[in-house]
Parts: structure tokens; sequence; C-alpha cells
């Protein structure tokens, strides 16, 4: 056997499932508790420090940054030369230290805080590929196990989050120290991880393979470029839900409660997390019944209807309406960003998968959100510019969600009318030359 077939062998194919099935859980539960521990409650902590909404704004921006260097480096280092749970341990230790330093850089000035950010999150993205690429490397039946791991990962990011809120640091500094400490715990835990080496480990390097080249092949299928250009088109929007949905939701309780000096903004948005609990678990039965297609059409959807809940509920403050619009979170982000992972590990050939993950996070997370963020700040600074209170700008979201509505409403169509399910066909970017000697053969026989 060569090297590389070796290499391409899943390397737990002799070991039952069921002995990694606790490992991958536990890590996707930390993997998520590190990012809802500060991502939600960030900007009330920047506002209280009188953090200006632009510097806001550019905060929302850094995950998204993180996105777009990750493929890079997993390209570089992790395919090749160092085994993913290994990886995982040194970026996760990485981003804990910084954590960790963001509370005293704070009081240095804006420009220190989003510095170490913006370090951790170039930390903590690749994670998010490498966490995803152990767990399908160690599975058999990804469509009905991997959403049994990764509602782990949804309850770590609700757990995360009714930490901050019960011990009321929605705008305290300890809720960086608690995602730094949850950091280094994952670090020591990815060691014990099911070893899982580099898919690349052996091959000669190129620069194109390095920077992701291999995964642009993936555009041959025509169903596949359709899912990855609405992938990235969706994350646009998707942007005003991150940057905008926990400021409206604090509106509403501070429009509802004036006498609290605070409120419980993260356990309330929590509400988005459970539902994916609710709905990744249903996941295999709607797979079943609809397919893949369908699941993202839905997923796509909610999206819209999210928005328009969002602006029938705010002006009038009224909290069940935009709870409900919260809610579809678990069906915008299980039905669309899991289904689209499957989607790609099913599409794309074993030697070129990491890669065409990447690209998705790429396109969604970096290039999607990235726009998106910068798009959906200008226009909240031209709705919002004359807002001074919580009911001045209760009264402006209606207007402001209407277009990330009607946006994400054009794209479901584009993908409705384009999309072909083509997830049982034979993946993307097998070997050429084998593909041809095959087909040589078959010829011959014939």
């Amino acid at each position: 056997m060569s090297q590389a077939a070796a290499v391409d062998m899943p390397p737990l194919a002799r070991q039952p499932v069921a002995g990694v099935m606790p490992l991958l859980s536990v890590m996707m539960f930390i993997q998520f508790f590190i990012w809802g521990a500060w991502y939600v409650s960030m900007g009330p902590y920047m506002a209280k420090l009188m953090m200006s909404d632009a510097t806001i704004g550019t905060a929302y921006t850094l995950s998204p940054i993180g996105a777009i260097i990750a493929p890079f480096f997993l390209g570089l280092i992790a395919d090749r030369f160092f085994a993913s749970e290994r990886v995982l341990a040194v970026l996760h230790l990485l981003g804990g230290v910084a954590m960790l330093a963001v509370p005293t850089v704070a009081g240095w000035g804006s420009g220190w805080f989003l510095g170490v950010i913006l370090f951790h999150c170039v930390c903590f993205m690749p994670t998010i590929n490498l966490s995803n690429s152990v767990a399908f490397t160690h599975l058999t039946d990804q469509e009905k196990q991997f959403p049994m791991i990764r509602v782990f990962g949804t309850a770590g990011w609700i757990v995360a989050n009714w930490t901050i809120s019960l011990m009321g640091l929605d705008t305290a500094a300890a809720q960086f120290y608690i995602a730094g400490i949850a950091a280094v715990a994952l670090a020591g835990f990815s060691l014990f991880l099911p070893h899982t080496p580099p898919p690349s480990k052996g091959r000669r390097v190129s620069v194109g393979e390095i920077v992701g080249v291999g995964a642009l092949r993936m555009f041959k299928s025509r169903s596949f470029a359709v899912f990855a250009i609405c992938s990235f088109l969706i994350s646009i929007p998707l942007a005003a839900y991150y940057n905008y949905a926990g400021r409206m939701v604090n509106d509403i309780l501070t429009a509802n409660d004036p006498a609290s000096p605070t409120h419980p903004t993260a356990a309330w948005m929590s509400i988005g997390q459970a539902a994916e609990v609710v709905f990744m678990l249903a996941m295999p039965w709607f797979f079943r019944r609809l397919g893949v297609k369908w699941m993202l059409a839905v997923g796509m959807l909610s999206w819209v209807a999210r928005y328009a809940l969002f602006a029938a509920g705010a002006p009038g403050a009224v909290l069940w309406v935009a709870m409900l619009g919260v809610a579809l979170h678990g069906l915008c982000y299980d039905f669309f960003f899991v289904t689209g992972f499957i989607y790609t590990d099913k599409r794309a050939a074993k030697r070129i998968r990491g890669q065409a993950q990447g690209m998705v996070v790429l396109l969604t997370y970096g290039l999607g959100l990235g726009l998106g963020g910068y798009l959906v700040g200008q226009l909240g600074q031209h709705v919002f510019a004359n807002a001074v209170t919580a009911a001045d700008r209760l009264a402006l979201f209606q207007k402001f969600w209407f277009y990330p509505a009607v946006f994400a409403a054009a794209v479901l169509v584009l993908f409705v009318v384009l999309f072909r399910d083509d997830s049982k066909e034979p993946p993307i970017g097998e070997d050429d030359a084998a593909v041809a000697r095959s087909e040589a053969a078959a010829g011959a026989a014939a």
C-alpha cells in the first residue's frame, strides 16, 4: 500500500463510532461555549466602555476576517504537517490567552481591544473547520451522526449565554475570562481527541493547493456553484442578525422594564440556540423527507420570516413576536449551515474535502459576513442616525429589517430556481488520471 493510500484511510476505521462520539460531543460543546460566552455580549460591554457605534461595528467584522484567513492557514498547516487534534490544541491555547488579555488591553484604548479580539478570531475561526473535519473523519453516517454531535455545540452556546446573563455579566469583563478559561481547557482536552492525521501528508506541496485552488474544481458542478454563491449571498443579511438583533431585544426589554439597570439579553437570545437543539435532533427525519435542496430552501425561507417578525414586533416592543423571530435562528442555522457542511462533505473528493469545507467557511463566515457587516453598518448608520433612546430605535427597526428580508427572499428564489440536488452523484475532484484510466478500461471492455 502506498503512503498516500495509507494516509487516506480513516484512522479509526476499526474502532466503533460509539467509542468516539462522547469525545466529539464534548469537543463541540466547549468549542461553541467559548464563542457564546463573549460574542453576543461584547457589544453591550463595549457600549458600557463608551466605545463608538463604529468601533462596535468594526469589532463584529473581526470574526469574518478570521474566517477569511482560516482556509489559507488550514491548507498550509493543518492539511499537511500536523494532526488536526494537535493544531486544535495550539490554536485554542493561543486564542484563550488572547481572551484572558482582553479586559486589560480594553483599558489601553479601542485599538488595543480590537487588535486582541482580532488575534483571538484568527486563532478561533480555523478551529470551526478543524472540529468539523475531526468529526467527519471518525463518523460512518454523517447525515445521522453529525447532527447528534453538533447539537452539543449548540448546547454549549446556550449554557454560555445563560452563564453570562444569570451571573449578570452581560456588560462585565468577566465574560472574556470565562471564554479564555474555556479555550485553555479545550486546548488540553484536544490532545485526548481521536488521532486525525493530516489528509495530505506526504503529497507534494504546491502553491495552488496551499491556497485552496483544488477546491475551485467544485465549481464544475452547476449545483455546487449555485449553493456556494447563495451561501455567500445569504450570509450578507445574516450580519444584520448578529449585529442588531441583540440590540433590538435589549431595547425591547428596556422599553418594557425601564427601571431595571441591566437586562439578560444574552439569555433571551439563547432561545435561538435552544431552537437549534430541537431542529438539530430532527434533522435526520427531515433529510429523509425533504432532501438537501428543500432543507437548504427552508433554511433560507426562515431568514425571510425572521426579519419579517422583527419588523412586526419592534415598533410596539412586542417581546413575544421578536422571540419568535429569534427562535427561527434554529431553522436558519441548522437547515442551511449544517446541511451545507454535510452537502459539501458528500460532494467533495476526500483529498480536497478539507479545502472545500474551508472554502464554504470563507464564503459564509468570511466574505459574506464581512461584506454584510460593512453594509449593515452603513444601513444602521443611515436608519438610526437621529435615534437617541431605545424608543427612538424601536420605531425605526421596521424600516431597518425590511432590507435584509427582501435581500434574503431574492436569494431564496435564485436558489430554488437554479439548484438541483446532486448529493448522491460521485464526489467532485476525484483524481482525473484515475478517472481517465477507468473510462478507458470501461471503453475497452465494451
